[in-house]
């Protein structure tokens, strides 16, 4: 098992709720494909570096998870598709 980091940046013109929504939603992609969740981080609302969808801010979360080599590829495919969230990144954390 590989260490990951998921960084997912969601709309702000969200509310909390639907927000939650979208981040419970990235959760169960990891999970559906064998990845183990070890810590999710909110770093809140930041501006960006620019603008995405005419928005100017986004809300940032670093999901930490453990997983196959395999599970990546499978969640950024879905993640990619998601309403609301307007960049992803996940890699390899070396050890």
């Amino acid at each position: 098992m590989n260490k990951y980091e998921l960084c997912v940046v969601v709309s702000a013109k969200l509310e909390d709720d639907d927000r939650a929504a979208v981040l419970g939603r990235v959760k169960e992609q990891i999970e559906r494909f064998g990845g183990q969740i070890v810590d999710v981080e909110e770093w809140g609302k930041k501006k960006l570096a620019y603008e995405i969808e005419k928005q100017h801010e986004g809300f940032y979360y670093f999901i930490h998870f453990e997983a196959e080599p395999t599970c990546p590829a499978e969640v950024e495919g879905r993640v990619r598709i998601m309403d609301h969230v307007l960049r992803y990144l996940c890699v390899r954390q070396d050890a």
